[in-house]
């Protein structure tokens, strides 16, 4: 069952959002769709799944050209399922390997389904007709984007790790790698040149046939009722018919958020400091730079976005709210000016244009597609595939998938929040961050810090290490900053569950390995004295220092800190080599003893911090 909901322009008091981005825990965990949230522990209002479910990364449904089929890749259960949309039934269930975690599906010119494998390090090709899996192929450790080129009947995949991988569509190992920034999310084929998004910084590469990186294009800046906001956290890019591509990405208030009892709030559309928009960016060959799209109101967690065959219409996926949003270009334009490279923006009314329709989505919607007229909607608790229909013309129908329920309560309080226009995951996406740095009044800038990989072994938390553990966040951010309601403890503690889960991404291989190995000696090297602070599990002794930077902030984790550009607790280093030859940011010798290191053995240290 789906419901229709009025289009609406929504400027009602953000009630709960993350609150400070730079802790893990500040969201709206009450259960969705009680009356009222909970104030105790209600055994009927959660659920535990067996193995904690992945965050939600979006965007892992494709509908063949023939709009006869869907092809939608399950995460959740490793499994790829095969929809026959004409008959209203499954084809086929595929098994993977366990801990694969499957993510984008890409259709070939001879009809093979192509799916990149997030933790498996691999594209597994798939036979719709028989489904059945007919190749395998490693590609990279953390494959993101996958894009079908009929110029060269080729595959091209994006990884996180900064690797661009060319590979033949029918079989073979690949043919081209090329290296370029980490955190890389989606590549479109246009024309002969490639376009590559970056996932939290929602920058735009665009790689030559020849593999050299002509562009590099930050989406623009965007004024609301005089307040500025970054673009951050590109959540799917995909291709115009027309040429160039459509972005669904958020935005972060840059001017500073007043920390008062009550909430964090802003001018915005909803009161909120993060709302979520459509940018276009033109094709090939022309000169328009990317348009200002207005914000849409209560999008909140736009995990997917589809567009129409005729490029006429879109349709975004708000996870945090279970709801489908279809608009038009043309509506969005409407309300869109061209970035003149001057950061003017937006300034006054009409910056915030609603969806033309709101569809409530039973269950938890995380990826949208196109089939002719029709919208095909997955969803991943309960596994089922949507066929919305036309209002006042076909009805709507849901195709149940088989397997086990991956409800969890710790899950659902990070990535929904029906009533408010953020989520945890909103400043967090698939568990991570945004790489966002946030000015809190009078707290001061603060980086958003990283989730994944253990997070509750380096309490305290919070840059300034004044949050002691979970239930600190829950009562003081939570509730006081952002008046929530009061978690029981059982709930609190599936919450904390649930983050801790969460793994910390695959690495990618440094290539120079001798590099690695003198960079890991500089750093237990006790005349430069990384380890003494820098230890342990999580690479941190969670204690407090004054490295430099004016007051003592919190030792973080060195998990995974080659993808989490940028650096310090206020983001003033953008490049790790900016943290060491940048005293004035980095803290000098205060902050490990590296002023007497040459640049080539700067170097080997960063080669070493890139792999842990």
């Amino acid at each position: 069952m789906h419901r229709l909901l009025a289009s609406r322009r929504s400027f009602s008091p953000m009630l709960a959002i993350l609150a400070t981005a730079s802790s893990f825990a500040a969201c709206a965990p009450w259960e969705l769709g009680e009356d009222e949230p909970p104030q105790v522990d209600d055994p009927s209002s959660v659920a535990i799944a067996a193995e904690p479910p992945p965050a939600i990364s979006g965007g892992t449904l494709a509908v063949s050209k023939s709009a006869a089929r869907a092809v939608a890749a399950d995460p959740d259960r490793d499994r790829v399922w095969v929809v026959d949309l004409e008959g209203q039934r499954l084809i086929a269930e595929i098994a993977l390997e366990n801990g694969d975690e499957p993510g984008r599906v890409v259709e070939d010119g001879a009809g093979r389904f192509h799916v990149a494998l997030r933790r498996g390090g691999a594209v597994v090709t798939i036979d719709a007709d028989s489904g059945k899996i007919v190749g395998r192929r490693a590609v990279c450790p953390a494959p993101r984007g996958i894009a079908y080129d009929a110029r060269t009947d080729a595959l091209h995949v994006a990884c996180l790790g900064g690797e661009l991988m060319t590979l033949p569509a029918a079989r073979g190992a690949a043919t081209r790698h090329l290296q370029l920034d980490r955190d890389l999310r989606d590549v479109v084929v246009d024309g002969d040149r490639l376009l590559v998004s970056k996932f939290r910084s929602t920058e735009l590469l665009t790689v030559n046939a020849d593999g050299s990186v002509a562009e590099r294009q930050k989406l623009p800046h965007f004024n609301l009722f005089g307040q500025e906001f970054a673009p951050t956290v590109a959540w799917r890019t995909v291709g115009l018919p027309s040429g160039g591509v459509a972005v669904v990405h958020q935005r972060a208030l840059v001017a500073p958020v007043e920390v008062v009892e009550g909430g964090y709030s802003s001018g915005g559309c909803d009161g909120s400091i993060v709302h979520s928009t459509v940018t276009e960016v033109g094709a090939a060959g022309t000169t328009e730079r990317p348009r200002i799209s207005p914000a849409l109101p209560s999008a909140t967690l736009p995990v997917d976005l589809a567009v129409s065959a005729d490029g006429a219409s879109y349709a975004v996926v708000a996870a945090g709210r279970s709801e489908v949003l279809i608009t038009t270009s043309a509506t969005l334009n409407a309300n869109a000016i061209l970035d003149f490279g001057d950061g003017a923006g937006f300034n006054g009314e009409g910056t915030c244009v609603d969806a033309q329709q709101r569809v409530a989505v039973d269950g938890e919607p995380t990826a949208v597609a196109f089939a002719r007229d029709a919208v095909i909607v997955q969803t991943r608790e309960p596994a089922a595939i949507h066929v919305l229909g036309t209002p006042g013309i076909s009805s709507n129908r849901v195709i149940t998938l088989p397997g086990e329920s991956r409800r969890d309560t710790g899950h659902e309080m990070f990535h929904r929040n029906e009533s408010g226009p953020m989520a945890c995951a909103s400043c967090h996406p698939e568990g991570g961050e945004d790489g966002h740095t946030w000015v809190f009044n009078p707290i001061g800038p603060r980086r958003t810090q990283f989730m994944s990989g253990g997070i509750l072994n380096t309490a305290p938390f919070h840059w300034d290490g004044d949050m002691s553990g979970i239930e600190a966040i829950m009562d003081e951010v939570f509730e006081r900053r952002m008046g929530g309601v009061h978690q029981g403890p059982r709930r609190v503690n599936l919450f904390a569950r649930w983050i801790d889960s969460l793994p910390a991404p695959p690495v990618s291989l440094v290539p120079d390995q001798n590099a690695v190995a003198r960079g890991e000696a500089l750093f237990h090297d006790k005349t430069v004295d990384c380890a003494r602070c820098h230890a342990g599990a999580q690479l941190t002794n969670n204690e407090s220092f004054d490295v430099g930077t004016g007051k003592a902030f919190q030792v973080p984790s060195l998990v995974r800190i080659g993808a989490r550009a940028p650096f310090m607790h206020d983001g003033c280093a953008p490049t790790l080599r900016d943290r060491f030859t940048n005293p004035a940011c980095g803290g000098g010798d205060l902050h490990g003893k590296t002023s007497h290191l040459g640049a080539d053995q700067i170097d080997d240290l960063i080669a070493y911090l890139e792999t842990l």
